[in-house]
């Protein structure tokens, strides 16, 4: 197969944990050929149809210079999509306006004949936070609103709350509030900025001193291990980017029920790749824009996450 990888600029990528590395040194192990670009070489003109301007690439094997690129000169880059077997979407978050913008001339690249996993319009209609609202059976208590007075309604209630922007990634701008409501206040207005921004509120889980599962669903499939993220220093926040610590261990039945049920689901509209957050026994993101954590549970467990996601994506190209 011949496959672009549309994601960050290859400079950034951290290989020893890199999670789009493990899928490109996997499918260079199997023979397939590889590709990759930026959303911002992403163009469309009624004459060619969506392009990009690729590099393509081999992986070297080496750790700081982990990858040779062919040198092609510009014209000879430029690529139709559709001339690609698979287009893997791993753009990381924040999913901006520039991100929403790339899922359009991807979605625009598959009525030309492209095939683009995960698939355009599935990573719009699933934002990370708020795609858990169709699962409540899963979840725990969980408020979203623009409203202050709700929040604190919503404190007065639980007692014990979790406050984060819908638009936050790896723990960013997450804060704890306690029985005591200190700082309440504040909090709301740095989040909701007087009205003008949504917000989501959850009843803290204690759980979350034994780690803020990543349980990896391929193909509609969980992986049989997750990565429990266990917070670190007093931290309330597990996520590795917040310096919490990883721990890959195998799936509770509870992780396992929560995966079944939605993977199938998901899996119908188009997403290969999904990861679920599970904190205790209770459902808290549904992340499809660049899930991760590949690399930690195989080195951990043994069981080859990136094969795994090879399999499925070359049985996808299989079917229409």
């Amino acid at each position: 197969m011949n496959l672009l990888f549309v994601a960050d600029p290859l400079e950034s990528f951290q290989t020893y944990k890199d999670s789009t590395f493990a899928m490109m040194r996997e499918a260079q192990r199997r023979g397939h050929t590889l590709a990759a670009c930026e959303p911002r070489h992403l163009a469309w003109q009624a004459a060619t149809g969506v392009q990009a301007h690729v590099r393509h690439i081999q992986l070297t094997g080496h750790e700081e210079h982990w990858f040779h690129e062919s040198p092609l000169a510009p014209a000879q880059r430029l690529a139709a999509l559709r001339d690609f077997d698979a287009i893997v979407m791993r753009k990381d978050p924040p999913f901006d306006s520039e991100f929403f913008y790339a899922t359009h001339l991807l979605e625009q690249a598959e009525r030309e004949g492209a095939r683009v996993f995960n698939k355009p319009r599935a990573l719009r209609d699933h934002p990370e936070k708020l795609a858990i609202l169709e699962f409540p059976q899963f979840t725990t208590p969980t408020l979203v609103t623009r409203d202050a007075q709700a929040v604190r309604d919503f404190h007065a209630r639980h007692r014990d709350i979790i406050l984060k922007p819908l638009d936050g990634m790896g723990g960013m701008g997450i804060f704890r509030v306690k029985d005591e409501g200190l700082n309440l206040g504040a909090i709301i207005e740095t989040l909701n900025r007087d009205g003008a921004q949504t917000l989501m509120v959850q009843k803290f889980l204690p759980a979350i001193a034994q780690g803020d599962k990543r349980v990896l669903v391929i193909g509609g499939k969980p992986v049989p291990h997750c990565l429990a993220r266990i917070p670190q220093g007093g931290e309330v926040r597990g996520n590795l980017a917040a310096g919490g610590k990883g721990v890959a261990q195998p799936l509770s039945a509870r992780d396992r029920e929560i995966a079944e049920a939605l993977g199938p689901v998901l899996a119908a509209r188009g997403l290969l790749l999904v990861g679920l957050d599970v904190i205790g026994d209770c459902l808290t993101e549904i992340n499809v824009t660049s899930p991760t954590c590949f690399q930690e549970i195989t080195a951990q467990s043994g069981f080859d996450v990136a094969a795994m996601f090879l399999d499925a994506l070359e049985a996808a190209l299989t079917t229409r």
